[in-house]
């Protein structure tokens, strides 16, 4: 079985539970760390919510004309704008 924590009150079996986490990071494209399973009232239903693994965020700034994530790119010059900027505050 996957590192995922599983609370599974309603004792579902494994089998159904690896299949829904299956489908889950393939329709979202990440890993499922953890998962609960509850009822829905219809004997036959079950609600699942899953958490997925975080994504790493970059953030991305206009400077100078620029779309960037970090100034590792940028040369000398265009270094000395950014420095040379006014940068306001709220």
């Amino acid at each position: 079985m996957q590192n995922v924590k599983i609370n599974n009150p309603e004792d579902l079996p494994d089998e159904i539970i690896q299949k829904a986490i299956a489908m889950m990071e393939q329709e979202e494209g990440r890993k499922v760390v953890e998962i609960t399973i509850r009822t829905t009232g219809n004997p036959d239903e079950y609600g699942i919510t899953p958490v997925f693994e975080k994504i790493p965020f970059q953030r991305v700034r206009r400077i100078t004309g620029y779309l960037v994530g970090d100034l590792g790119r940028f040369n000398n010059g265009k270094l000395a704008e950014v420095h040379d900027r006014v940068k306001h505050s709220v």
